[in-house]
């Protein structure tokens, strides 16, 4: 096989990223991996100067203080993510313990063992990427950052409490159709990843 870059020479190797076929010119062998340049680039780019490395960081803590809510952003350093960390849980104990019907109580118990697990993970990744001195995993934002996450859940329980103060969620209506939103939610997802690729 030719290099990608210098189609008369024999590819010595393959970049770990994209998997061009590079000649020894082309290689830039990074940790033991090779890269082209061009991804080399992206990765420098991506890389955060305005973050230092952190060798005290340590991942494995962080990911172990994550099961209490809030412990691992506070070790991270992010402390409205903490703080948004500990109203979500808190929202979800709330709806748990207020008195909703028997299919409410299922659907909010998986969401708080859901989310009581993504705390851990997501403290070890960012301890590990600030350990690393690159970008910080965005999970409480989109994947390009235009959307609050944390935000939109925080409302999202804040709304499904105000309605169980009112009541609305007591009616009959509301228990056969609350599953419309997570189609309408998926649907979302599906049209927003779908039109990144095209």
């Amino acid at each position: 096989m030719k290099c990608a870059t210098h189609p008369e020479v024999d590819a010595t190797g393959f970049c770990r990223n994209c998997g061009k076929p590079l000649c020894p010119a082309c290689t830039r062998e990074v940790n033991g991996a090779l890269y082209c340049e061009n991804c080399l680039a992206a990765a420098v780019v991506v890389a955060r100067p305005d973050v230092p490395s952190r060798s005290g960081s340590n991942p494995g803590l962080a990911a172990t203080l994550g099961f209490i809510p809030g412990l691992g952003a506070v070790y991270n350093g992010e402390y409205i993510k903490a703080l948004i960390h500990v109203l979500i849980f808190g929202g979800l104990i709330a709806l748990l313990n207020s008195d909703l019907p028997g299919g409410y109580d299922a659907f909010f118990g998986i969401a708080l063992g859901c989310f009581y697990f993504y705390m851990p993970v997501e403290a070890y990744r960012t301890a590990k990427a600030r350990a690393l001195g690159v970008a910080e995993p965005g999970d409480f934002a989109s994947a390009d950052g235009s959307k609050p996450m944390g935000a939109i859940v925080l409302i999202a329980i804040g709304a499904l409490l105000l309605m169980k103060n009112f009541g609305l969620l007591d009616r009959e209506w509301f228990s056969k159709t609350w599953p419309v939103g997570l189609i309408i939610l998926g649907g979302w997802l599906v049209w927003e990843r779908t039109q990144k690729k095209s």
